[in-house]
């Protein structure tokens, strides 16, 4: 099990990794939308009211100035996240899979026993990967289903394993039809991320080939 959330996990990484992109397009026919995914909007006030989650969160941190400067870029590191959280469920629901609140739970205090404790949990979360407290179960979704999906698919963490998860997911991508407000950039399918951005955190797991903490 454990070995299936690191190969889900890692896989769900190189999807995330940085890479440039070429086309441009706009979102000026959205005013106060961030981004528009299959005609559904994630408004710019949502995405700043995960922004403000976050930074309230480090701000109450001991480690406050070095969390806020390590995550300059945090606008656009949550839209990029919102955004593949919404291709992750469009591949879930492509595939017939589900994921219920209890094994979220489950998961989720799985991840706090192996972390020493909620508390510990938050505080890893908030560091590594730039999640407000309130996003933790988001977030435990994300990965219960990004396992589930490399299951399904019999995709192992093997180069071919990656490949096709970036094809099923790539595809999936542009179904959506994502467009997104230029002043966050663009959306590259190919790559499913914004075209130049790269979290600090994805860039780790990448290099490291490790689990995020706490098993997640």
């Amino acid at each position: 099990m454990h070995r299936r959330r690191r190969t889900a996990l890692s896989v769900a990484a190189a999807l995330l990794a940085a890479a440039p992109l070429l086309a441009a397009c706009g979102s000026e026919a959205h005013p106060g939308a961030a981004a528009v995914i299959d005609g559904d909007r994630i408004e710019v006030a949502a995405l700043q009211a995960q922004v403000r989650d976050v930074r309230t969160a480090q701000q109450a941190s001991p480690q406050a100035e070095q969390l806020i400067e390590a995550t300059g870029d945090l606008n656009r590191e949550k839209l990029n996240g919102m955004i593949f959280d919404r291709v992750v469920e469009k591949v879930a629901a492509d595939h017939g899979i589900t994921v219920s609140r209890r094994e979220i739970q489950e998961t989720r205090r799985t991840a706090a026993t192996r972390s020493g404790g909620e508390e510990q949990l938050a505080a890893m979360l908030l560091q590594q990967q730039g999640v407000a407290p309130d996003e933790i179960d988001s977030v435990v979704r994300r990965n219960v289903l990004m396992n589930k999906i490399a299951a399904k698919l019999g995709a192992g963490n093997t180069p071919e394993g990656q490949r096709k998860l970036t094809e099923v997911f790539a595809a999936a991508s542009k179904k959506l039809d994502i467009d997104v407000n230029p002043r966050y950039g663009t959306w590259d399918n190919d790559k499913i991320q914004l075209g130049e951005y790269s979290a600090p955190w994805i860039r780790r797991v990448t290099q490291d080939h490790s689990d995020p903490p706490a098993g997640m």
